[in-house]
Formats: structure tokens, C-alpha cells, sequence
């Protein structure tokens, strides 16, 4: 009996697995696609994009985001529901302000002339690769968004730290991300 107990604690759970694979399968997309970008940034008529500087905002509004989620998760584990919820709460507004830091960084560089279509190129990979993990950080939010309206409004009350984990691993990663993309596009322009 003991045996089976350890080797289903030694277990990865179900959603866990599919989340890294998932993980597996975005870094190599984006992997792809910087490699594409720096084999295309070495061709003729290549302009350097400038990163405007509400990036460097959003990016420190992401990762204390990823700091809130985290004490958020502890604070579910420890059954603080109270604190958990306000930490999960601005974990959401942080996330709330980073997409739109975003678009106020992506309205700059297009009133500056960075448009998807071109010769260089360069704004097409920008919006494309930015784009994506805009699609991978608006996934994020409306998982938040679920586990928050489950959190206030469930009918039943789940202490299965599951889905919490799930989600501050996917919104860790989503801020990792974002971290190599912005320093990517600093470092090779």
C-alpha cells in the first residue's frame, strides 16, 4: 500500500505534462522565429527597429506580476484565501496594464513609421513575433480571469492547488518569454 501511494505522489499530473509540452512546443516556435529574424536581419535594406522605452515599464509590470502570482500561489497553499485572492487580484490588474503598456508601445513604434508591410522587414517580424506572445499573454489573462470568477463565485470550495500552479508556471514562462524577446530585439536590433 505503500509503494502505490509514493509511485502516484511521484506522478506528474495530467495537465502539468501537457502544459511543458505546450511550453516545449511555444520555445521552439519562437525559437524559429528570432532564428529566422537574425538570417533576415543580414540582407540587404534591413532598418534596426528602436524598442520604445514603455517596454522597459511593461516588463517590470510583468515580473511583479510574476512575483504576485507566486505569493498568490503560497498564500493557497498556506489556505490564506483572503490574501491569495487579493494578490491573484492585482496579478490580474499587473497583467491588465501590461497589455495595455503594450499597446501604447506598439502605437509609438507604428507613429514612427514601423509598419507590418515594407521592404526591411524588420516591422514584420516584430508584429509577428510581439503578436504571438500577445496571443500567449491574453490566453494567460483569461485563465486568470476563469480562476479568479472560480475563486469569488464557485459553488464548492477546492483547495486543489492545481490549477494555481498551472497557471503561475504558464504566466512564469509567458514573463521569461518576454524577457528573451525584449533582449533579444535590443541585442541584435
Amino acid at each position: 500500500m505503500v509503494s502505490v501511494s509514493t509511485q502516484q505522489r511521484n506522478k506528474v499530473h495530467p495537465h502539468k505534462f501537457a502544459l511543458w509540452v505546450a511550453i516545449g512546443s511555444i520555445v521552439m516556435m519562437f525559437a524559429g522565429l528570432t532564428s529566422a529574424y537574425i538570417v533576415k536581419s543580414g540582407t540587404a535594406g534591413w532598418h534596426e527597429v528602436k524598442t520604445p522605452t514603455v517596454f522597459w515599464i511593461s516588463t517590470a509590470v510583468l515580473i511583479a506580476s510574476s512575483i504576485t502570482i507566486q505569493a498568490a500561489l503560497r498564500s493557497f497553499k498556506q489556505r490564506a484565501m483572503a490574501s491569495f485572492r487579493t494578490l491573484f487580484f492585482i496579478t490580474l490588474l499587473l497583467g491588465i496594464a501590461f497589455v495595455v503598456l503594450q499597446w501604447i508601445g506598439f502605437n509609438w513604434l507604428w507613429d514612427r513609421g514601423v509598419h507590418f508591410e515594407g521592404s526591411s522587414g524588420a516591422g514584420q517580424f516584430l508584429y509577428i513575433i510581439f503578436g504571438l506572445h500577445a496571443i500567449h499573454v491574453l490566453g494567460g489573462m483569461v485563465a486568470l480571469i476563469v480562476l479568479f470568477l472560480r475563486q469569488y463565485f464557485g459553488n464548492t470550495r477546492n483547495y486543489n492547488s492545481t490549477p494555481i500552479e498551472i497557471m503561475s508556471t504558464y504566466w512564469h514562462f509567458v514573463d521569461v518569454l518576454w524577457i528573451y524577446l525584449l533582449v533579444f530585439f535590443i541585442w541584435i536590433g
